[in-house]
């Protein structure tokens, strides 16, 4: 169970690496070789999704199953970006927005076919935070981030998707953001939350995980960074299993 090894990992006060995989980004021949980048580099966690996603969601993961054992989990930005061929999904909702269909409306559409796909459900508080520039997942989602400098609200919409029984939390600066989540907006969200905390978005640096990790992350993500130069995976990964 992921979820499982996740809280065990935090009990033993171990952090753990996300690879964000965006299907549309790569080749069937340039998914291989990040695979094995991955694997190598003892990534924890595979997590696949994107804004659009035009390429079929079944073929990629298929492609990425058959090429590791790494727990590969769904990060869909759609109803249509779900496959039974992973191991798992972030059930998603964007509590820092007010879209219903991100909220509510998305879930109950694709409610009945993850109920059989026999995927682990992973329900998500998703918080974009301001990162410096507009980003797709803004975009896309028709919402507004929380300013980064608004750590009260960050709090407050954390504290509030705990209540509502959410199991992970998720703070997104956007994908290719200017700037990662703040680190004293982590500091002050993990400070008032007991479910793991999973941090993504403009992280392009070891010494940007190093931060991140010592202002509560549990959970790194790192997609563009990796993809315009997949060589920094190994040291970010040794990095994040360094604490």
């Amino acid at each position: 169970m992921i979820y499982n090894h996740i809280i065990k990992s935090i009990e033993n006060k171990k952090k753990l690496f996300g690879l964000l995989i965006d299907p549309d980004n790569h080749s069937d021949q340039s998914l291989i070789n990040i695979i094995d980048k991955a694997n190598s580099a003892k990534v924890d966690l595979i997590l696949i999704g994107g804004s659009l996603l035009n390429n079929h969601i079944d073929h990629a993961a298929d492609l990425i199953r058959r090429n590791t054992k790494i727990p590969m989990v769904l990060f869909p930005g759609s109803p249509l970006q779900i496959t039974s061929n992973a191991d798992g999904i972030l059930l998603l909702s964007l509590i820092s927005g007010r879209n219903p269909d991100l909220l509510i409306g998305n879930h109950v559409i694709a409610s009945a076919y993850i109920k059989r796909s026999g995927l682990e459900v992973l329900p998500t508080g998703y918080i974009l935070i301001e990162g410096g520039k507009s980003t797709s997942v803004e975009y896309m989602s028709n919402t507004r981030p929380i300013p980064a400098e608004k750590i009260d609200i960050a709090i407050a919409t954390a504290m509030a998707g705990e209540m509502l029984g959410l199991k992970l939390i998720y703070l997104e600066a956007g994908s290719g953001a200017n700037n990662p989540v703040t680190y004293d907006l982590i500091s002050g969200v993990k400070k008032n939350i007991s479910i793991p905390l999973i941090v993504g978005g403009g992280i392009k640096t070891k010494e940007a995980v190093e931060k991140t990790i010592k202002a509560g992350a549990d959970i790194i993500v790192v997609g563009t960074a990796i993809e315009q130069n997949s060589e920094v995976l190994q040291e970010m990964v040794e990095k994040t299993h360094s604490y």
